[in-house]
């Protein structure tokens, strides 16, 4: 099993001047930590307009400056929202493929929906179409970083005439895709379409079992047609995480931060009622925080015997990654400096030795299931030469439209710089 940090970026109010600046760069210096330690992955969330619950809403940022305090950890979208009225998928393409040329290919490109009314009702997005946004754009998306060039597209939600998107990543045909889950029918649909599942839920190992066996074997059934140019069959899920030698004091130093996460992650996204720029999230918090129930993801909060055995379970029944919460409500920076370093010491060399020769015999059982999915997808035709479009340069046209000389339309803005006022190649 493999281990990662995911960031929502949370700011509980009344906030200071500099709380989002500190936020931010505890953050960066904590995924530097993370890195030095050995660490898989970091995965940064794509949210708008979610005061305290998530101050993320330009991971593509965050994840670029991971990329230069980093050397190994893979940098995730955890997600990126793929509906066109959120990310044009030009827009989103171009965006992924730079980060892994910055970042030397490191880049995981989750992808999901969104589901709060703040972030539909701000970008005007029918709720009832969300999933069928998602899908055009994510495939769309993914076409575009693996074709050249991209033959143009007429959607139902957005359209584009035949463009190459450039730059193209390091990892072709583009880094590995992933869809946010958050129960099992959204786990099925990920295998279906040969992408791995983030499952951003709280499940016991017993529940994990059967979503991942299900999982897995939707990825080895004819049922599984890819939605991209890859299949990347992994299944992550969440756990709080505070490790220290008490329980007492692992237990003091993380369990309202983790209740925070998932109090104001119901609030958001099911029961709570919004004043955009008049949060009060965490004060309703402290109010209702003694009555709040333990959830499974409290079994990473402990002694390092304690976390172990909560681990273990879940490797157990074949859950390919854990991705830890620690930054969240008021959780202090230090302590979750030190639980990463008390993890590292502990517990994270006897996992990887584990986990070195399960992806060995993972990799050799799907190969051939992957191989007959792969030969399964419905690919978009490329576009033939002869049908390539010319474009013709704005100031060709412009000069045609308002009838002057295309010698009038061109200037010389200092420099010394000689622009031709007509095509050199053009025969005379």
């Amino acid at each position: 099993m493999k281990f990662g940090m995911f960031y929502e970026h949370q700011v509980p109010t009344p906030w200071t001047a500099d709380a989002e600046q500190r936020a931010y760069q505890n953050a960066l210096d904590q995924v530097e930590l993370a890195d030095r330690l050995g660490l898989d992955y970091v995965w940064e969330v794509e949210h708008h307009f979610l005061e305290e619950y998530s101050h993320s809403s330009a991971p593509e940022v965050f994840l670029a400056a991971c990329s230069q305090r980093t050397k190994n950890i893979r940098l995730g979208h955890g997600v990126m929202l793929m509906s066109p009225k959120y990310n044009h998928p030009a827009r989103a393409a171009e965006r992924i493929a730079t980060l892994d040329l910055v970042s030397n290919g490191r880049v995981e490109w989750g992808t999901g929906e969104s589901a709060t009314a703040l972030e539909m009702g701000g970008f005007n997005l029918n709720p009832a179409e969300k999933t069928d946004e998602w899908m055009e754009g994510a495939e769309q998306a993914a076409n575009m970083l693996a074709m050249t060039p991209y033959p143009g597209f007429k959607g139902k939600y957005f359209e584009m005439p035949c463009r190459n998107i450039i730059p193209k990543p390091v990892q072709r045909p583009h880094p590995p895709m992933w869809l946010a889950c958050s129960r099992r029918e959204s786990i099925h649909r990920a295998a279906r379409l040969g992408l791995g599942a983030l499952a951003f839920a709280f499940v016991e190992p017993e529940q994990a079992a059967q979503w991942v066996k299900e999982y897995y074997d939707i990825i080895k059934s004819p049922a599984c047609v890819p939605l991209s140019h890859t299949v990347n069959p992994n299944i992550a899920i969440v756990s709080a995480m505070s490790m220290h030698a008490d329980e007492n004091e692992a237990i003091r130093r993380g369990e309202d931060g983790f209740k925070f996460f998932g109090y104001s992650l119901g609030y958001v996204a099911i029961y709570g009622q919004h004043r955009p720029g008049r949060s009060d999230l965490w004060q309703r918090f402290l109010e209702v925080k003694d009555s709040l129930p333990r959830t499974a993801g409290q079994g990473g909060i402990g002694t390092p015997a304690q976390v172990r055995a909560f681990l273990k379970r879940y490797e157990n029944v074949g859950v390919d990654q854990m991705m830890f919460v620690q930054q969240s409500g008021l959780n202090r920076h230090e302590h979750v400096c030190d639980s990463l370093r008390l993890f590292a010491a502990e517990l994270l060399p006897e996992f990887k030795a584990r986990d070195v020769l399960r992806a060995r015999e993972k990799q050799a059982e799907l190969a051939p299931y992957i191989a007959q999915a792969l030969a399964r997808k419905e690919r978009m035709p490329p576009i033939a030469d002869a049908d390539i479009p010319v474009v013709e340069s704005y100031g060709r046209n412009k000069s045609a439209d308002i009838g002057v000389s295309r010698a009038e339309t061109v200037s010389d803005r200092g420099g010394g710089i000689n622009i031709p006022a007509h095509d050199p190649h053009a025969k005379k």
